[in-house]
């Protein structure tokens, strides 16, 4: 017992395989054949790709572009809590008395936070084979969720049964086999609907250029040379003469002499040269390898600071935001809350359900905040308690109050007016006459 977390008991072996011999902790991989494409990658330090590049997880991140992709979907997801819900007719409460609550929105484990959670459990889908948890009981209570290194479990398979297991290799050597009742399992898009597939796995090669095409410029600038001018003159300088322009032209330099003009004697000529038809195609090359790199994370390009390419999914940076939240993160917040679901949910409590809340996202955005509050006071579905809670805010008195707008009344109730109104009308009119007195 550690930390009020009891420990986790070790799951049997593989059956009919015996574990291998003890090897030093770190980021093992185990392989059991040299024909395993995993040696190569570990040998070279990634996955080879065409460019030459050995790309890794801690590789792709170097690249500015896949960098703040994975920062901005990981941020998001960490960013935005998690709701567990408990249904009561067509009412939904807060589940803050279930245990999994305190696992979900206050320490999933001893030593992390619940964002630090998200953020690690959703990088690992990205750039890694999925992202695996220990789930940790005590009885039938959920008390922590212990993440787990992607490169560690080895294999993911599905038995007889239908249900999965987890071939972990641990820190020691052993290799154990933890059963899915066992495991939070976080599954991206997948092509057997068993073992993930991250972005990087997809985003190799381009990312491997990325990182050809920055190695390329870092020697282009290192061994290279740059000119931006030329002087030329029919006449040939002297020693003295070529000594005293250079002189001259080195007054010229630094950001408080800009826009001086140059004298030039002797029939002195300058030239200035542009980019070359390489140099351009080698800029056009860099700003399409990045915008590849978005669309393999589905991230706006306006929002990694390529500003060339802003009317992608919309006609404003802010319908773009939009379609980020609406066709990227959506896909990965429906992700978390199945698994939540089916993973630490229990079946006997169906009415349990657990939602991201997307709320955070506008957090930052002061009048797009109020000016819903506003809204949804003037319909009459929250008052001005429900808006102060949702602020952090203390209610205050006469605050649970709902509002009904004038103009407008039940449907059921005008129905009934009208018809009462009529039956009325009918009552009041006089019966026709006999002929005769008319």
């Amino acid at each position: 017992m550690t930390h009020g977390i009891p420990s986790i008991p070790l799951a049997r072996p593989i059956d009919g395989a015996a574990a291998p011999a003890p090897r030093a902790a770190g980021q093992s991989v185990f392989i059991d054949s040299l024909t395993d494409g995993r040696l190569e990658e570990f040998l070279r330090g990634g996955a080879a790709t065409a460019s030459g590049i050995a790309v890794s997880a801690e590789a792709a991140l170097s690249v500015a572009t896949a960098h703040r992709c994975v920062t901005l979907i990981t941020g998001a997801v960490a960013s935005m809590p998690i709701d567990l819900k408990r249904r009561a007719g067509k009412l939904r409460l807060d589940a803050d008395d279930h245990p999994l609550w305190r696992v979900l929105r206050k320490r999933p484990n001893p030593w992390q936070t619940p964002s630090q959670f998200k953020r690690y459990m959703q990088a690992c889908v990205l750039l890694r084979k999925g992202g695996f948890a220990r789930i940790v009981r005590s009885g039938r209570k959920i008390t922590a969720l212990i993440p787990l290194h992607p490169d560690r479990v080895v294999e993911v398979r599905q038995l007889p049964d239908l249900t999965l297991a987890f071939d972990y290799l641990r820190p020691d050597g052993g290799r154990v086999t933890i059963p899915q009742k066992d495991m939070f399992y976080l599954c991206g898009l997948s092509l057997d609907g068993v073992r993930s597939m991250s972005v990087l796995a997809y985003a190799r090669e381009t990312v491997g250029e990325s990182l050809a095409l920055a190695a390329h410029a870092r020697n282009l600038f290192r061994n290279g040379t740059a000119i931006g001018g030329v002087l030329s003159s029919d006449k040939r300088l002297t020693p003295e003469q070529r000594d005293s322009l250079r002189e001259e032209l080195e007054s010229f330099r630094g950001a408080s002499n800009t826009g001086k003009n140059l004298i030039l004697q002797d029939g002195l000529k300058y030239d200035r040269l542009g980019l070359t038809l390489q140099d351009a195609q080698f800029i056009q090359s860099r700003e399409l390898s990045q915008l590849e790199v978005c669309m393999f994370f589905g991230t706006p390009p306006h929002m990694v600071g390529l500003t060339t390419k802003t009317t992608s999914w919309g006609s404003g940076i802010e319908q773009q935001s939009q379609g980020f939240v609406t066709y990227t993160l959506q896909d990965w917040l429906t992700m978390w809350d199945e698994a939540i679901a089916r993973d630490l949910v229990d079946d006997a409590e169906p009415q349990l359900y657990a939602r991201h809340n997307t709320n955070a996202l506008v957090r930052g955005d002061i009048k797009t905040r109020f000016a819903a509050y506003a809204v949804g006071r003037q319909w009459g579905w929250l008052s001005a308690n429900d808006v102060l809670e949702k602020e952090d805010e203390n209610p205050i008195e006469g605050g649970d109050t709902y509002l009904s707008p004038s103009n407008m009344q039940d449907a059921v109730a005008a129905a009934d007016a009208t018809s009462k109104l009529l039956a009325g009308d009918a009552a009041s009119k006089p019966e026709d006459q006999p002929d005769g007195d008319k």
